[in-house]
């Protein structure tokens, strides 16, 4: 150690580009192939890092579990494990798609064709408020131009950002879900899922988003307050003895009425029950039916089942086997052609005042003809309740009757489910309770998992279709493609033994449009990252991979998910470790969200405050537990830049009493010191093996200000006389806990504790060995006891109004024998720094100083 590589004023300012800069040049993360291949996977550690989403700004939110992940990583790579930390970018789906179209003004038209030379009509910001009316069409391939051209550099900025606050990624080992490696992979696991009789293909009701005009799964869903109205509507009884009136949120759908239906105790509908009612205006014969789902206590008790008003008519038309008379189309309008039971020119003169409108249009229209016609009681009646939304959506979602892709999840299969929780309970939870969180979706399940998206940017679902003489899609008939070509875009190659001009012709083939979830792909990110099909000495090295760490409200997605592709394809949970994070609140303890739009972009709450004041915050927080952050006032940054400025200083200060040549622990100041260091050593690491950052994190920074404002005080005229015999323990004793707290700080405060290591080592605190217990036999009650003696003495200079450095003729130490006894052994060391000439001893029950008397102050 040279004393010149220690700055004058040490500062966190800059720390940060230096060290990323250091760390890359010196390779200081990457994962060492050779080391692992030889420790094998014993020896090594892998995590499933959740790949961010490329389609806008990261949010405080990613800094803090992204921080408790890495925490982690840095204690198993201090450990002496090889650590495989990769990253990856989540850019294809919904989101990016509105994210182009804002972003460029464009929409795509898949009926167009490429042009080569197109330029968007503007590039920049968010244009959320433009209509799609306004965004200029483009083809497929330009449209996918212009998502691969924004996602990299999206990307870009995440990587600077992560790497600005500190993560240890190996940054080689990147991958995007869009690549030409991740769309073979996941069209390998598909067609094998396919295979086994996994994944089929349905005609089925199906959640739809009418914006993003895609099929929406059961985890993507978000329930929202929306208003509503109950509309009183009177039901002809068929033997033209009275009406029956339902209470419906949803009158606009009575074209697509297939029954009534109440619970089968309900008394006053028990007579109906196999009879048979005309709806209103379209004068149909629909019967009423009996079903437990049904509330009686809810408008009338009697609801009309509609195909499709909610997700209940979903359960109710199955259950119940009714017909299928959907009449809302992928648009969100209502279908021009009526369903075939609407005969009278009546009706057909009712349902064409509704062709065409949407839904909205539809409602108010419907009213109006009720109330002409008499069959609506009264005026609507306005309340709230609550709706299904695609999560990134802005209007409720409809359900429409489309044909998707579906894999089996466990909904319809109970053994499947079994296994699925038995796994869950193979894996340890981070906190423990969020396992019941996921057994919870997996019991809750209704329905296998939607696959298909009818987008555009995403991984291609690998099929074709054979054609019959009309020039129709037989379905029966599904083509594949030979896993050696993968991957394929049905919608540009051709199936084998067919040739590209027999595209769309009769006899000939259909390519497939859909593109796969985002689900679906990320769902395997442990094989995307660990080379699965692809390099198998990676994947038996790092799989099952040691932890998944993501958020709580992704359980049902991403962990569910991935779960669900590695219990179907290995058998076996895809880590042994799951660490979930909680949630980042506003001061008023909501949950952050863009859609209540008060996110915080972290990129400058980095810049004024500096990534190790942002680290502290973040490790401050158990897993699972949320997180309050106000921008305005965040105490607890401030509370770890101060520990960082504090480790900086702590450090130059230490490292100026030189140790001498064989110097060892004489002193049972020191010895009691380093015992005590000792014992945070065991529980910190103990605490880190658990993955509880935060009581790591407590343990040592307690520690910590006990050494500064107790022990460095204490031993500090000691370590500075050449001339006292107890000089090199001391010395030394600093030195051994400077290098020790350094490296318990390091996951957490990384860049002070690797600047202030870099002063009196070779090579990086991040990859030297985790602190041991040191063994030193020492009594930790002296460090303690002293410590309390000390904070007496300060005290009863500040009682008599005088400064520290105040000289004292005499003061005296009250206390138990045993505490007194405990006192002499550092009464060099209290003198010196008390600048007192003589200490009196007396017995008391507590230790306290009293009759202090001040040395004459000269004039």
């Amino acid at each position: 150690m040279a004393d010149a590589q220690i700055p004058d004023k040490p500062a966190l300012e800059g720390l940060e580009s230096k060290w990323d800069t250091a760390w890359t040049a010196q390779g200081t993360y990457l994962f060492d192939r050779i080391r692992a291949a030889e420790v094998g996977r014993a020896g090594i550690f892998s995590v499933d890092t959740p790949p961010p989403t490329a389609s806008g700004s990261l949010h405080i939110g990613h800094v803090f579990s992204y921080t408790h992940t890495d925490v982690k990583v840095r204690f198993e790579r201090m450990r002496g494990k090889t650590v495989f930390y990769p990253m990856g970018w989540d850019d294809n789906g919904l989101p990016t798609e509105r994210r182009v179209q804002n972003y460029y003004g464009v929409r795509c038209d898949p009926s167009l064709p490429y042009d080569a030379d197109f330029t968007p009509p503007y590039e920049g910001g968010d244009n959320k408020s433009s209509r799609a009316a306004d965004q200029v069409p483009v083809s497929r391939r330009n449209f996918i131009e212009l998502c691969e051209k924004l996602t990299v550099e999206d990307e870009k900025h995440f990587e600077a950002l992560w790497r600005a606050l500190g993560l240890s990624v190996d940054w080689t080992q990147t991958y995007r879900t869009i690549s030409d490696e991740t769309m073979r992979t996941s069209q390998l696991a598909f067609l094998r899922n396919l295979e086994r009789g996994e994944a089929y293909q349905s005609m089925a009701p199906t959640l739809w988003d009418i914006d993003f005009r895609s099929a929406i799964a059961q985890a993507e869903l978000e329930d929202r307050d929306q208003p509503a109205a109950y509309h009183r509507v009177a039901f002809h009884k068929a033997d033209g003895t009275g009406d029956v009136h339902i209470e419906t949120t949803r009158p606009e759908l009575l074209p697509a009425c297939v029954a009534l239906v109440a619970h089968p105790d309900d008394e006053r509908y028990q007579p109906l029950f196999g009879s048979t009612v005309r709806t209103p205006l379209f004068d149909v014969e629909v019967p009423v039916l009996a079903h437990p789902l049904a509330q009686q206590d809810k408008g009338s008790g009697i609801a009309m089942i509609c195909t499709f008003g909610d997700v209940t008519d979903i359960i109710w038309w199955r259950e119940l086997d009714l017909p299928n008379r959907t009449i809302l189309g992928q648009d969100g309008r209502v279908i021009l052609e009526a369903p075939d039971v609407i005969e009278t020119d009546a009706a057909k003169a009712a349902y064409a005042e509704l062709a065409g409108k949407t839904v909205f249009s539809a409602k108010k229209r419907i009213v109006e003809l009720l109330q002409e016609s008499g069959e609506m009681e009264g005026d609507p009646k306005p309340f709230t309740h609550v709706v299904k939304f695609y999560e990134k959506g802005d209007r409720p979602l409809e359900i429409v009757s489309t044909r998707q892709w579906y894999i089996r999840n466990g909904a319809r299969d109970e053994s499947l489910r079994d296994r699925l929780i038995a796994l869950g309970r193979d894996v340890s939870w981070h906190p423990d309770f969020m396992r019941v969180r996921y057994e919870n979706w997996t019991n809750g399940l209704t329905g296998d998992w939607l696959v298909s998206r009818q987008r555009f940017f995403g991984v291609p679902i690998p099929v074709w279709y054979a054609l019959d003489e009309s020039g129709e899609r037989d379905y029966s008939r599904v083509l594949t493609p030979d896993t050696a070509s993968l991957p394929v875009d049905p919608t540009t190659d051709a199936p084998a033994g067919y040739t590209p001009d027999q595209r769309g012709v009769p006899g000939g083939f259909d390519g497939e449009q859909d593109i796969f979830d985002t689900w679906a792909t990320s769902s395997l990110t442990p094989q995307l990252a660990g080379g699965w099909e692809r390099d198998p000495e990676l994947w038996n090295l790092v799989a099952p991979f040691d932890v998944r760490p993501q958020g709580q409200d992704i359980i049902r997605t991403w962990l569910f998910s991935t779960m669900l592709r590695s219990a179907l394809e290995d058998g076996r949970a895809p880590w042994t470790d799951a660490a979930i994070s909680g949630f980042i609140v506003d001061p008023d303890r909501k949950k952050m969200s863009k859609s209540k739009g008060n996110v915080v972009t972290p990129a400058d709450i980095l810049a004024q405050h500096g990534s190790d004041a942002v680290r502290y915050w973040a490790a401050s927080s158990r897993l699972g537990t949320d997180a309050a952050f106000d921008p305005q006032n965040p105490t607890q940054i401030k509370i770890g830049r101060r520990l960082a400025i504090k480790v900086l200083n702590a450090a130059k200060f230490v490292l100026s009493f030189p140790v001498p040549e064989g110097a060892q622990i004489t002193h049972a100041l020191d010895a009691s010191m380093l015992a005590a260091l000792d014992g945070v050593v065991r529980d910190a690491t103990k605490a880190l093996e658990s993955f509880d950052h935060a009581r790591a994190l407590e343990l040592t920074e307690s520690f910590f200000w006990t050494f500064c404002d107790d022990y460095l005080e204490l031993v500090k005229e000691r370590a500075y006389n050449q001339t006292d015999v107890g000089q090199a323990s001391a010395a030394l004793a600093l030195r051994t806990a400077l290098s020790t707290l350094l490296r318990l700080f390091a996951p957490v405060i990384s860049f002070a504790a690797e600047e202030s290591w870099s002063w009196f080592n070779e090579g990086s605190v991040h990859t030297a060995p985790w602190p041991e217990p040191l063994g030193i036999d020492g009594d930790t009650a002296v460090l303690s006891v002293v410590g309390e003696a000390l904070i007496g003495i300060r005290r009863a200079k500040t009682e008599a109004k005088a400064s520290q450095k105040t000289p004292v003729t005499r003061l005296t130490i009250a206390g138990p024998a045993a505490s007194l006894d405990v006192v002499r052994l550092a009464e060099g060391d209290l003198k010196a720094v008390g600048r007192i000439a003589e200490i009196a001893y007396a017995d008391a029950d507590t230790l306290e100083v009293s009759g202090v008397e001040l040395a004459p102050q000269e004039d």
